[in-house]
């Protein structure tokens, strides 16, 4: 039994984590923080969570020693804390960006600020399990990946590994309202949100430079771009992927390329079917599952290869991929507590 705490657990991110470690059969919850709930119970923020825990939140400051401690900050927050914060614990899972790539001048030109911790660049490890498995095996830190990221990196890795695309990556991206977590802003105001498609990122999305350094093992630099888009719904992200495959590339290749890459893993599913209405991923029946669900067309008049893929953004894109890295670090079974599947209807 490992104890693990939480900084930062009020937002819903911590919220995903609670819900999911509660369900581990292998961890205990020792601590859970926050500055504006400090002393207050845990199921005043997370009401989900009444008669499954009695914890209160702690304030940062009050945070104590443990095995393994997730740090769920805002953005660009933990480099500032991450040399104090390894004395806390024996090891450290950061589901923020702040570790996330593996120069000190990417981040800057991506987050427009210097990076504070350069020393702890590139001693984190990337998050997702079907590509670093075994280095996360090992790991004493990791960096979870971006929810926009990590679906858009499942859904290209076997093409990319298996050399079957021109360069040419454009991403469509459609997001959910708690991408943006719990701050309030005019864009989160109701009459704002309700009913909007809302392209708010056509150029210049962050998770970009992510994409580029984990699918980038090829000779050829990738050339990926990404349009976002705000969808009227509260969980859940969809990406569609325009690429051109290389020429006599066949159904048959892009079949064989997933099936060999993720015959054996246990959260990724490939969607194609001849029937029905869910022939291709759908986030609404991800919702709570850490499975990324991928699906693909071909279009043979304008040689097109499209790729449909989904998640849950805050399960297998954050708090769920954040538990299947600790499973690994520790030898847990690589599903404990992330075995729920899904509903429907919802």
């Amino acid at each position: 039994m490992r104890n693990v705490s939480i900084l930062g657990g009020s937002g819903y991110a911590g919220g995903e984590l609670l819900r999911l470690l509660l369900g581990h059969s292998q961890v205990f919850i020792k601590q859970v923080t926050s500055r504006q709930f400090a002393e207050q119970p845990i199921t005043l923020v997370h009401p989900n969570l009444r008669k499954l825990t009695d914890l209160k939140f702690v304030h940062p400051d009050n945070l104590d020693v443990c095995d393994i401690l997730f740090v769920a900050l805002p953005n660009t927050q933990s480099m500032g804390k991450m040399q104090e914060l390894q004395k806390k614990a024996n090891k450290i899972i950061d589901l923020g960006a702040d570790f996330r790539l593996v120069n000190a001048e990417t981040f800057k030109d991506w987050y427009k600020i210097e990076h504070t911790a350069k020393d702890l660049i590139g001693k984190f490890v990337y998050g997702l399990a079907e590509l670093h498995r075994e280095e996360i095996k090992k790991a004493r830190f990791v960096a979870c990946g971006g929810c926009e990221a990590t679906v858009s990196i499942l859904a290209l890795y076997p093409l990319i590994k298996h050399n079957l695309l021109e360069k040419n990556i454009i991403i469509d991206a459609k997001m959910s309202s708690s991408q943006a977590g719990m701050s309030v802003s005019l864009s989160s105001h109701h009459p704002e949100r309700s009913g909007a498609v809302r392209s708010y990122m056509p150029t210049g999305h962050r998770h970009t430079a992510e994409i580029e350094q984990e699918l980038g093992f090829g000779k050829t630099k990738l050339d990926v771009a990404i349009s976002a888009t705000a969808l009227d719904m509260v969980r859940g992200l969809l990406v569609t992927i325009h690429t051109t495959p290389k020429k006599s590339i066949t159904e048959k290749d892009i079949w064989k390329a997933y099936r060999e890459t993720y015959k054996d893993e246990p959260f990724i599913r490939i969607v194609k079917e001849q029937q029905g209405l869910y022939r291709y991923p759908e986030p609404k029946i991800l919702q709570g599952t850490n499975y990324c669900d991928i699906g693909f067309a071909i279009d043979q008049r304008s040689n097109r290869l499209v790729v449909i893929a989904a998640i849950d953004n805050l399960v297998k894109g954050t708090a769920g991929q954040a538990v299947q890295a600790m499973n690994l670090m520790y030898g847990f079974d690589e599903t404990e507590g992330l075995k729920f599947s899904g509903l429907h209807p919802i």
